[in-house]
């Protein structure tokens, strides 16, 4: 690999102004189509096959008035006044007249004829129902409905709006993100030592992500995804492009401390070394995030491959447009020299402080290996108690009108209100002399269960072959008690089956639980996969079995440390005022999947561009102990550089006000906080130097089948005859 990209750079070299006008060509048409010709994104999460999504086509189908999107207004009279006062119901009449005259409107419900109100009459509110689908309601829709009630805002009532329709929008690029990227940039500097050099792995990492994300918005024309999609591209995209770039601009620049290195030998050898290591840890998070498939799930499927599609311009453009703007700058990219006595050089050893950490963690190895495993795992002790769902209006922004109207029904309807379950029943399969009996009794019979506040009179489509029952539960969308009650509802489903019938349970609610057990069932088997891939590409970079075990171990840890975390944080409350996070809640079902797949991915970066650097001074002097510290020293400040870019990127997207952008980000930023700090930092050099000249044993039969990658670029021009010196040195020195 490292003599083909050797050539490949030299030839990329002397046509650099081609190779840069190709990419900002790409730019400009991927950019035109993504602007001009973009899809819609949906903010559904959708899973063929699972009870819930079998309820909502059979519904359209069927009975479409009941399938539309539904935009739930809440309207609240001021303390100590009621809705049903003249002035009050006035307004709420006249709002309500115009809300129906909103295009694409269905139907408006009456909370004053339909008794849709509070005991002490204060709180009510009305469903107006779309003819569209919930994800198809459009903007101005929503707005002309907000505009539609400004007679009864005019009257002193309060007036929030839910339900499906009224989903907020996922929205980037506001101050938090912008202070992740101004964090990297600041990073960039202190690492390279250079601004100029410092603006360059954001430049190229922006033109990817620009690809990247636009080619998604473009994509989402033929291809249904969600708003989470193309959030998770810029992401991922992002923050892998700075760091490609800074792996190999790092290596050139050290490269380049040597005042006898020519310049575009040296971009040559750091592509072909650094670049390697890039191609193939690049390949490793396109390999997992497209490994998302194997869960089955669409949405998880599209946002998995839109990641990687974005990774994989990120690895172009590290390997052919940052070599370009390398030979574009040329001599203005080597290091000032430093003053020594007479003479001026930048010495190229190791950073005094990598080489005193390698030390250090090497000293006691068992003991620091010990300490870390202890606490990783006790870190990791609240995930026993993971629960997975989605978020609702609860978890939106405090000041937002999702989640005020809530608050509102939680006080005027009790918790179970925002978690109404929908009982769907085919009744085409039941004589038609028997469907009302069947369905009154099942309505007593639903309404009898434990945990239900009350059940809603049946509705029928026209031809009576398809009745809708709302279940309105004690306990809200979030309550352990929730799930279970649905799970219960569901055990009258062979009742009505016998009868000829089928019962559906569905409901938003119903959703978030049939997609959290979805997604818990597909967890095993892709975390299996995950770790079955880390040994295999591991064994053929390192030609080794025990580095490929300890990086998967390693891997388990850092994903087991971040979700107990989450955990603590999302699900239980803790730090929620810091991070402003409205309501503890399950944790975003999807998560942990993602979690896995991104995290092994990075972590793999890591692992390679550590390892890597460990194996080329074993190959160079059979010094197994001082392969470790000298790894550590030569990788561990541009290592500890991109981790702590990627914290910053991640963590900017901490403070966005969407639920499962914030979940996502922190869960990011806190597993590439301990996994490269604490574990590849500190627990592989530890592990390394137990093993000794062990890391490196392969079994002879398994030699003989892995592919000889050579990332490390031993078989590059010009490096035998120092590798052979640096042997007979250190031969010497023992």
């Amino acid at each position: 690999m490292a003599s083909r990209l050797y050539t490949w750079v030299r030839w990329a070299l002397r046509r650099r102004g081609r190779v840069i006008a190709a990419w900002l060509l790409l730019l400009a048409v991927v950019g035109g189509l993504g602007i001009t010709l973009h899809g819609k994104a949906t903010t559904e999460f959708s899973v063929p096959g699972i009870e819930s999504q079998k309820a909502q086509d059979l519904l359209k189908g069927e009975f479409p008035e009941a399938a539309g999107g539904v935009a739930r207004v809440v309207l609240a009279a001021p303390e100590g006044s009621t809705l049903t006062e003249p002035k009050a119901a006035a307004a709420v009449e006249a709002s309500l007249k115009k809300a129906a005259q909103v295009s694409g409107v269905a139907d408006v419900s009456d909370p004053l004829k339909d008794r849709a109100l509070s005991q002490d009459l204060r709180i009510g509110y009305a469903d107006v129902r779309f003819r569209q689908q919930a994800g198809d309601v459009s903007q101005e829709s929503k707005e002309a409905l907000s505009v539609a009630m400004a007679q009864a805002r005019d009257a002193g009532l309060a007036v929030e709006f839910g339900g499906s329709a009224m989903e907020p929008k996922t929205e980037v690029g506001g101050p938090a993100e912008l202070v992740g990227v101004v964090l990297a940039f600041v990073i960039l500097a202190l690492t390279l030592g250079s601004l100029m050099a410092a603006g360059l792995p954001l430049l190229t990492a922006l033109v990817g992500v620009a690809i990247g994300v636009l080619g998604v918005e473009f994509t989402s024309r033929y291809v249904e995804m969600t708003s989470t999609a193309t959030v998770l591209a810029l992401m991922i995209g992002l923050a892998v492009g700075i760091d490609y770039a800074l792996f190999i601009i790092s290596r050139h620049r050290e490269q380049l401390a040597d005042p006898e290195q020519d310049v575009e030998d040296s971009i040559a050898r750091a592509v072909a070394t650094a670049g390697g290591a890039v191609v193939f840890a690049g390949a490793t998070v396109i390999i997992a995030l497209a490994a998302l498939a194997v869960t089955g799930i669409p949405f998880l499927t599209v946002m998995g491959l839109s990641a990687a599609a974005t990774v994989l311009l990120a690895v172009l453009i590290a390997v052919s447009l940052v070599p370009a703007v390398l030979g574009l700058f040329g001599e203005r990219m080597r290091p000032r020299a430093r003053r020594t006595g007479r003479t001026e050089r930048r010495d190229p050893t190791p950073g005094s402080w990598g080489l005193a950490w390698g030390r250090a963690v090497t000293r006691k190895p068992l003991l620091v290996l010990l300490a870390g495993v202890i606490g990783l795992l006790a870190l990791a002790v609240p995930a026993r108690d993971l629960r997975l769902g989605l978020p609702g209006n609860a978890s939106q922004p405090v000041d937002s009108t999702q989640h005020k109207s809530y608050d509102l029904l939680t006080e005027g309807f009790g918790p179970g209100f925002n978690a109404t379950l929908t009982a769907v029943v085919d009744l085409e399969g039941i004589p038609a002399a028997e469907r009302t009996s069947t369905v009154t009794e099942l309505r007593t019979t639903l309404a009898g269960e434990r945990g239900v506040a009350a059940v809603a009179e049946p509705v029928t489509n026209t031809g009576s072959t398809l009745a809708v029952i709302a279940v309105v539960p004690k306990t809200g969308p979030d309550a352990q008690a929730t799930n279970d009650l649905v799970h219960r509802l569901r055990e009258n489903a062979p009742a009505i089956d016998k009868a000829g019938g089928a019962l559906y349970i569905a409901g938003a609610t119903a959703a978030a639980i049939d997609v959290a057990g979805k997604l818990s069932d597909a967890l095993p088997l892709f975390v299996v996969i995950i770790v079955i891939l880390a040994l295999v590409l591991l064994t053929i970079a390192f030609r080794s079995l025990l580095v490929p075990l300890k990086a998967a171990l390693g891997f388990l840890l850092s994903v087991a440390a971040s979700l107990g975390v989450t955990v603590r944080v999302f699900q239980d409350g803790h730090l929620k005022g810091l991070l402003d996070i409205p309501s503890a809640g399950p944790v975003t079902s999807f998560l942990p999947v993602l979690l896995i797949g991104v995290l092994f991915g990075l972590a793999m970066d890591y692992e390679v561009f550590l390892v890597s650097r460990m194996r080329e001074h074993y190959e160079h002097t059979g010094d197994a102990a001082e392969a470790v510290t000298q790894g550590v020293a030569r990788s561990g400040r541009v290592v500890s550089a991109a981790a702590l870019i990627m914290i910053a990127v991640f963590g900017g997207f901490v403070f966005n006000h969407d639920p499962i952008i914030k979940s996502i980000g922190f869960a990011l930023a806190f597993g590439v906080l301990v996994d490269a700090f604490v574990v590849r930092m500190t627990l592989v050099p530890a592990v390394m130097a137990l093993l000794g000249h062990r890391a490196w044993g392969l079994p002879r039969w398994i030699d003989r089948i892995t592919p000889d990658v050579d990332i490390e670029g031993a078989k590059l021009p010009g490096r035998a005859a120092s590798e052979e010196e640096q042997k007979q040195d250190a031969v010497a020195a023992r």
